[in-house]
């Protein structure tokens, strides 16, 4: 014959009932999320080494470009094949495909940094739905990385067009369509910080991310150069890096998409990146 003793419960008082009715309940928020990836974002020491070194390559390169373009026309002899059509804007820029992989691999590490780590599971257990901390990571790194490229981008223009003023590519902020490259530029690298994102998501490997990042923006447009020449004019213009340049480009070839339609190709890219990056986080077991 067993016995079975009650536990007797504490009574409830009333200043224990008024302390639990006075504790805040948080609920999570789209902005608190937001709130949240921005403050590890600033945390974080390769943020602002990448974000420094973003701006550095696209300003420094710009200038350098501009300088060597400026000192082959001071000196009399024939611009290089690549700069025979230099203008002030595509001088300025000249520094872009640097930035870009600077911005990509930020926007890597902010995601796989955290798979590396295992604080990305702390992050998941405050945000069980999962899919808004991808969308605030890319959202906070997208638009820092417009900001900063943006800056930059006007920067090096600024510095670049009084280098080259009084030569053939002299130019000013009033030219039509100098404003849209500059522009286009800021948003082409701010997308590329998404993509990089959506990769370290997908992939939950820095490495695997950045060398997957670098093949696409660089590998592949190499090796698409190596296809017969009535393939490639149906292939190149279509590839991230190429629909990417379309879009602050100030002027186009006849092979290269406009600066519209280069900027719904590369939107589609990236809508497939964050794509595959969203099913890997709701199907995967972190």
């Amino acid at each position: 014959m067993s016995t079975l003793t009650a536990t007797p419960k504490t009574p409830e008082t009333p200043e224990t009932a008024a302390g639990a009715a006075s504790r805040p309940v948080h609920r999570v928020t789209g902005r608190r999320v937001l709130a949240s990836e921005w403050a590890k974002l600033w945390s974080l020491r390769s943020t602002w080494i990448t974000l420094g070194l973003g701006l550095l390559f696209l300003v420094a390169f710009g200038v350098i470009a501009a300088s060597h373009y400026t000192s082959n026309i001071d000196s009399g002899r024939h611009p290089d094949r690549d700069f025979a059509t230099a203008t002030a804007v595509s001088l300025s820029l000249f520094g872009t495909n640097f930035a870009q992989l600077a911005l990509g691999v930020l926007g890597v590490l902010v995601t796989a940094g955290e798979y590396s780590t295992g604080m990305i599971r702390s992050t998941l257990t405050a945000v069980p739905r999962r899919l808004p901390v991808l969308w605030s990571k890319a959202a906070v790194l997208g638009a820092v990385a417009l900001v900063l490229a943006t800056a930059g981008a006007f920067a090096a223009f600024l510095a670049g067009s009084r280098i080259v003023s009084g030569t053939p590519a002299a130019m000013g902020l009033g030219h039509a369509g100098v404003v849209r490259s500059l522009l286009g530029a800021g948003l082409y690298l701010g997308l590329v910080g998404v993509i990089g994102t959506a990769l370290g998501a997908l992939l939950r490997s820095v490495a695997g991310g950045i060398s997957v990042l670098v093949a696409a923006f660089m590998l592949v447009p190499g090796l698409v150069s190596l296809l017969p020449t009535s393939w490639q004019g149906h292939i190149v213009a279509y590839l991230p890096s190429h629909a990417g340049e379309s879009v602050f480009a100030l002027t186009h070839d006849p092979t290269a998409l406009s600066p519209g339609a280069g900027l719904v190709v590369f939107l589609g890219w990236t809508a497939l990146a964050l794509a595959g990056a969203s099913y890997r986080l709701l199907r995967g077991d972190v």
